[in-house]
């Protein structure tokens, strides 16, 4: 009996996932954390990342016949060490949009998208800052990898979530080697004493060798795991939720939305020009993919279901949580194809696509708009995707073909409701598996399964078309005519309300 475990630090949940040798679910724990903001910067504290991980394992409970686990986690961000792996200063998380001029320079500079959440562009922000850590610097990664190393030994990332980084060179399946050398070149006046390549992490395809788990590390766990389990390479959320949709080969894609939300579509061919919206990434066996990244989903409609929790307690009633995201959700679907002319902004944070530095959540109408709570909801559904659109547009106008598009994540737990208003702003069929709430950790959990499991030979796209998802249940929602004008409507007003939210962040 094999049980292979995927572990995934989300933005609002550490989450462990066991599935059996049939690759379903077979136990799940989680954490419950957060994100603070302290001294202008999104961070986690390292300590409650081992805290809240021994507590999602002692949730999942005893998993007999462990034969490979991983860990996965939010991609990008900035975590520094120096040579004994004391960490320099605070996390600063993919949330933050305080690298702007280094992101600009450095995209200039390699002629290729380089976002504010991405490492390399904390990293040159930090030189621009002249912070006083950075000539300590000997070792820089993501959450995923600081976890992995910590657990294995071994300071190496999975392909895909390397690529949120710095740019990879697919031909070679490696960090790009002329980018490398523009930017020891851009800083070498600096004098620090190493060169980027020499702090960055190696990078691992999926199923190639990336440790054990060390007494060290199980010490870590409380030895909640035992020593000796073979860790597959660490990804990013990105390569997990591929892993987790089935959507590693050309022409298929994925939506993951809980909260931020992304897609990711894997491409025949590079796209014409740098688009400053969206990312070039990779899968976690090394192939392009576009990606279309935004900071906000799902957070400011969490806020207002608990704003309607507390008005049911007022009347002394009382609801699980489940059952309240599941009848507002469903309540949206009375709302009108186009919300009404309800308007929602649900920008916590700032957002890369619509080149906002900072976020400001906003409700807006006309004094003609049908306020009803199905518009509103709906509105506020509409609005977790809506940025995304904008995104996915150019994709379209590229003319990156998409035969399947798979959804997964919180926003796709109720069924039919996310999916029906994602199909209607990609104006395409969305699916979702019976395995569509789980995401990252289950994700991770099949690339544990294809380290330790896959045959000679046997790619991850053939390891997860035949094997793993050969006949799984799933539902394919195509886009109604009704629904996509009366997005392409709402959308267009929000695009023409957009300074609006601009300029609300400078008086409040």
């Amino acid at each position: 009996m094999n049980r292979y475990l995927g572990i995934e630090f989300g933005s609002t949940r550490i989450k462990a996932v066991a599935i059996d040798e049939a690759f379903q679910p077979v136990q799940s724990g989680d954490y419950t954390w957060a994100s603070s903001y302290e001294n202008g910067v999104w961070t986690y504290y390292l300590d409650e990342v081992w805290a809240g991980l021994k507590t999602a394992l002692t949730n999942l409970g005893e998993v007999e016949g462990l034969s490979a686990m991983g860990v996965s986690a939010m991609m990008h961000g900035y975590l520094a060490f120096d040579k004994d792996w004391n960490l320099l200063v605070p996390f600063r998380t993919w949330q933050n949009t305080i690298t702007g001029p280094a992101a600009a320079e450095l995209t200039a500079l390699f002629r290729f998208n380089i976002p504010q959440r991405w490492s390399i562009a904390h990293l040159y922000q930090a030189i621009l800052n002249d912070e006083s850590h950075v000539k300590d610097i000997a070792h820089i990664t993501t959450l995923a990898g600081y976890v992995h190393h910590a657990l294995t030994g071994v300071n190496a990332l999975g392909i895909g979530e390397a690529s949120g980084m710095f740019p990879i060179d697919s031909a070679v399946l490696d960090y790009d080697q002329a980018m490398l050398d523009s930017f020891d070149a851009l800083i070498a006046d600096r004098g620090y004493p190493w060169r980027i390549r020499d702090i960055l992490p190696r990078v691992l395809l999926a199923g190639e060798d990336a440790g054990t788990l060390t007494e060290a590390g199980s010490a870590l766990l409380d030895g909640l795991l035992p020593a000796g389990i073979p860790v597959a390479p660490p990804e990013g959320d990105a390569g997990t939720g591929m892993a987790a949709t089935n959507s590693v080969a050309p022409r298929t894609g994925n939506v993951s939305a809980g909260t931020s939300i992304f897609s990711m579509v894997v491409l025949e061919k590079p796209l014409s020009r740098v688009y400053p919206e969206l990312d070039l990434v990779t899968t976690p066996t090394g192939s392009p993919v576009a990606m279309v990244h935004c900071n906000n989903c799902t957070s400011d409609m969490n806020a207002w279901v608990g704003v309607l929790r507390e008005t049911v307690e007022l009347f002394g009633g009382s609801v699980s949580t489940g059952e309240l995201y599941t009848k507002l959700y469903e309540k949206s679907l009375e709302g009108d194809p186009d919300c009404g002319g309800v308007l929602v902004y649900n920008y916590l944070a700032g957002e890369g696509v619509t080149h906002m530095d900072e976020g400001r959540p906003l409700v807006v109408r006309r004094p003609d708009s049908s306020f009803t709570l199905a518009n509103f909801l709906r509105a506020q559904l509409y609005s977790t995707m809506s940025t995304l659109k904008i995104g996915m547009d150019l994709l379209a106008q590229e003319n990156v073909a998409i035969d399947s598009l798979t959804g997964h994540g919180g926003l796709f737990k109720t069924p039919v409701v996310g999916q029906k208003y994602m199909a209607a702003a990609c104006n395409a069929p969305v699916t979702c598996m019976e395995t569509a709430g789980e995401g990252g950790p289950y994700g991770m959990a099949l690339l544990a399964a294809y380290m330790s499991d896959r045959a000679e030979g046997e790619s991850l796209g053939d390891f997860l078309a035949n094997r793993v998802f050969a006949g799984v249940a799933g539902t394919t929602l195509r886009p109604e005519g009704s629904d996509v004008a009366g997005f392409d409507r709402f959308l267009a007003q929000s695009k023409a309300g957009l300074t609006l939210e601009r300029t609300a962040a400078a008086p409040l």
